[in-house]
């Protein structure tokens, strides 16, 4: 990436903390009172996103080293663009920031269309293993609380199961034929937009196109792509301790099959509400609903979970922004002869 364009994502990331920091909605007086009340579990809470982005990291490392160039991303350098990139989806709507960061960032080493195609790949790895999570969540909560299970939410898991398998088939066919033009041709049935998006697509069409070969490739790599999709299923599980240490320090009797049903039902609700930065109420929301149907009665529990996760959510946006500056000029080593093939 051109050293402008990334002190550009550098001034950006700075700008949205502060503008973050003045919206934050709690005054100093009450973040030290919160503080001095979480003790060491904040530390935890932080801590635990060291393991989850390492996951990632390690999940998006296998996706990037898996073309066919003859470059190598090391797994510190894919923590790297994982931090920082994640920093940037926090702070854009629909969470757009991330995936233009890293295929610019990559883009100077594999080029362009190989680089889009590891971000999308990886992107669609991401979604697919919250998808996981959800649905092994509906299993574990008929295991946990069966006699919880009334019509009204057999009724919602079959709508759930049947929306589960389309969703399923989509990715199926994504994988395996690529989504990229299907997904633009879109565009070109909308009126206002289709003049503008033809034009784009006959200037870009081989890219496009090569793209989605590049996609359909990994599909053809197995053990890749279950590697990948257990790495991101993991980071998922072990993002729930974050819920465990958070209703521990409010001494609220909790396992960690309730901590992975609370963080399934509000990632679930923030990820419908995808478009709004760092999902602003959303998860609050799905918190506030799951915590009732599991029988849980504190009332502090919605309060300290946002502050919580807030507070975890800016340390992590600071240091994936300072980041940005670091380790670019060795990001990809060059493979010996004869390296690894994959993508063209």
């Amino acid at each position: 990436m051109k050293p402008l364009y990334r002190n550009l994502f550098l001034s950006f990331g700075i700008l949205s903390i502060f503008v973050m920091l003045y919206t934050f909605g709690v005054d100093f007086t009450e973040l030290r009172a919160n503080l001095a009340r979480a003790g060491m579990y904040l530390p935890a809470v932080i801590g635990v996103w060291v393991i989850v982005y390492a996951f990632n990291a390690a999940a998006f490392r296998i996706i990037v080293n898996s073309g066919k160039h003859d470059r190598h991303l090391s797994f510190p350098h894919a923590f790297k663009l994982t931090v920082s990139g994640f920093a940037f989806s926090y702070t854009t709507p629909f969470g757009f920031g991330g995936g233009p960061y890293r295929v610019m960032e990559l883009s100077s080493y594999i080029g362009t269309t190989r680089a889009m195609s590891s971000v999308v790949l990886y992107s669609m790895m991401h979604i697919l293993s919250h998808i996981c999570l959800w649905a092994s969540s509906v299993v574990l909560f008929i295991v946990l609380y069966f006699e919880k299970v009334n019509s009204f939410l057999w009724t919602l898991f079959g709508i759930f199961a049947v929306i589960l398998f389309v969703v399923l088939y989509f990715f199926y066919v994504g994988y395996k034929r690529g989504m990229i033009v299907k997904l633009y041709s879109i565009l070109l049935h909308i009126p206002f937009a289709r003049k503008y998006a033809r034009r784009f697509y006959e200037r870009n069409e081989e890219n496009m196109i090569q793209i989605d070969r590049n996609i359909a490739y990994l599909h053809e790599q197995s053990r890749a792509f279950y590697s990948s999709l257990l790495l991101e299923y993991l980071a998922r599980v072990v993002n729930a301790l974050e819920y465990f240490f958070i209703l521990r320090s409010l001494s609220v009797p909790v396992g960690f099959g309730d901590s992975v049903l609370i963080l399934a039902f509000s990632s679930l609700l923030g990820n419908l509400l995808f478009f709004f930065p760092m999902q602003l109420g959303a998860r609050e929301g799905g918190l506030a609903i799951i915590i009732k149907i599991l029988g849980i009665s504190s009332p502090s529990v919605g309060i300290f979970t946002s502050f919580y996760t807030r507070i975890r959510e800016m340390v992590w946006i600071f240091i994936g922004v300072g980041l940005v500056k670091v380790g670019n000029k060795s990001l990809m080593k060059k493979l010996p002869e004869g390296g690894q093939e994959g993508m063209r």
